[in-house]
């Protein structure tokens, strides 16, 4: 598949930038920790992030979030972080969708881990194996610029 077919329009960008890091960063924990709860996210998959920073960002959206895994559950994290995961937001997206390969990405450069890359690579992996739920496809579509139709897996 090519580059992304979706990028966040200039104006919320701007807004994105302003933003302080803490409520994507909280948000996000919290989207992970229901993940965790319904069983879409493996505890064990993630045993090897205990106590460590994760940063995730959005290239596109110039914004990212450090969340730190601790006891079975994540949290907003403080930098500085252990490693850091950076793709276009559409990236992230199409990986959710499973439309992309994540070693694809991987290895065009599309998508990046930096600092410590197995840390990055355990992050990576568990949540390229999460078996996400019906509406949560949608809702990624729908952010991924995609018309909400079944996709076919990789």
């Amino acid at each position: 598949m090519s580059g992304p077919a979706f990028t966040l329009p200039a104006a919320l960008r701007a807004l994105v930038r302003r933003l302080p890091e803490a409520p994507p960063a909280h948000a996000l924990a919290l989207a992970l920790n229901l993940a965790l709860a319904r069983g879409i996210l493996r505890r064990d998959a993630l045993e090897p992030l205990e106590g460590r920073v994760i940063r995730i960002e959005a290239r596109d959206a110039l914004s990212g979030a450090c969340l730190q895994y601790s006891r079975g559950r994540f949290a907003a994290g403080r930098p500085p972080a252990d490693a850091t995961i950076r793709a276009a937001l559409a990236d992230f997206v199409a990986l959710g969708l499973r439309r992309e390969d994540p070693d694809t990405l991987f290895f065009t450069r599309r998508l990046v881990i930096e600092g410590d890359t197995d840390l990055g690579l355990v992050a990576k992996n568990a949540l390229d194996a999460a078996d996400w739920p019906p509406l949560a496809l949608r809702l990624m579509r729908l952010l991924g610029g995609g018309d909400g139709a079944a996709s076919p897996p990789r």
